[in-house]
């Protein structure tokens, strides 16, 4: 105990002297602190507009004066003062914004520093009462737990296949997941461009990622090699936290007020995923499962995208979203080394295995039907 105390004692005394005798002041030259603001929430409702925002400077920001379309407006800040560096304050002005019409409010800071926000289609921001959650639940039935139930309802007709239909089903799944990891991590790091500097965007979505894919990896080790009904539950949980991210997609198009873009992603994401069922399907197609097994792989697969669809329209936050695309782009990682892994062991010759004509055949129908489908989903 003694020598671990030691380093602590040094770095706590190394650090009541940096505060207290403050040594960098004599590097300071007037210059005004490096400020950073974030938009992390735009509400707009009867009572005007309310914005979140996340401080990122160096040192706590004021906020001095709000514009709104290069006009001047009182505001009401939540909590009031200097926001610390990660910390976060509602600002709400009381200004009679126009349904379908574009907005710009700009932030002035006390040290003449702005920030701005674009709203490109003005309209009321959902709510409990004017979105219940029902409909909302209903959404997300027919986005995710639907088309994965139709997949899945393929079972029947691919279980006569042969040993080559096999590896080309194996490796279809293999190829449908590859396509969801480099979607998920693309889309991941996009929405953390998006988020506070702070957050170390890029960083945390690598982090989140390979953190994900590495637990998974050592539960589902634990107990042996996952196979049969083990393996389709794996594939179903990385699909399942995938479709929390679609979900996230489309609760967040419906908050900003985009709602042809929301129809149209679930249009879009519906023919997207009943691929999936199909991957889910696969491992299990010697095993003859109960019904209730499809009853739950269903849910587990699907079921994610409602909670996703309720937290993006009601609660949305672009680091929270990229999270939540990097933990399914793990999860779906683990599933693409234990469906591969099967492969190999199923061919007996590791240089073999991938190069069949089957499996070569899986992997390019199964990237390509899932690129295909994505057509539709993208905007």
């Amino acid at each position: 105990m003694f020598w671990i105390a030691i380093p602590f004692t040094v770095l706590g005394l190394a650090m009541a002297w940096l505060i207290g005798t403050d040594p960098l002041s004599s590097f300071r030259n007037g210059a005004p602190p490096v400020e950073k603001l974030t938009f992390e929430r735009t509400i707009l409702g009867s009572d005007g507009v309310r914005l979140l925002v996340r401080a990122g400077g160096s040192q706590p920001m004021t906020i001095a004066q709000v514009q709104v379309d290069d006009a001047y407006w009182q505001f009401t800040q939540t909590p009031p003062g200097p926001i610390a560096r990660g910390a976060t304050a509602w600002v709400q002005l009381p200004f009679p914004w126009v349904v379908g019409e574009a907005h710009g409010v700009k932030i002035l800071t006390n040290t003449g520093a702005t920030f701005k926000r674009e709203i490109p289609v003005a309209v009321a921001t959902p709510t409990v009462d004017s979105m219940s959650f029902v409909s909302q639940a209903a959404l997300g039935v027919f986005v995710g737990i639907l088309p994965v139930a139709i997949g899945l309802m393929f079972y029947p007709v691919l279980r006569g296949v042969g040993r080559n239909g096999m590896d080309f089903l194996l490796a279809l799944t293999v190829g449908l997941l590859a396509f969801l990891v480099i979607d998920a991590v693309a889309e991941a790091l996009e929405l953390a461009g998006e988020a506070a500097a702070l957050f170390q965007g890029p960083v945390m979505v690598i982090l989140t990622t390979m953190g994900s894919f590495l637990l998974l990896m050592a539960v589902g080790r634990s107990r042996g090699t996952p196979t049969g009904l083990a393996l389709s539950t794996f594939i179903a949980l990385g699909i399942g936290l995938h479709n929390l991210g679609e979900g996230l997609a489309i609760g967040a198009s419906f908050a900003s007020g985009a709602a042809d873009l929301g129809i149209f992603l679930v249009l879009g994401f519906t023919l997207h995923n009943i691929t999936e069922g199909i991957g889910i399907a696969a491992p299990i197609l010697k095993v003859r499962p109960p019904l209730w097994t499809f009853a739950g792989l269903t849910l587990l697969a699907g079921g994610p995208a409602v909670a996703g669809l309720w937290i993006g329209s009601l609660a949305y936050a672009p680091q929270w979203s990229a999270l939540a695309l990097a933990v399914g782009a793990g999860a779906i990682l683990q599933v693409i080394a234990e469906v591969g892994s099967l492969l190999v062991r199923r061919s007996g010759e590791t240089h073999v295995s991938f190069f069949t004509p089957a499996a070569m055949t899986g992997l390019a129908t199964g990237a390509g039907l899932m690129y295909v489908t994505a057509m539709l989903v993208k905007i």
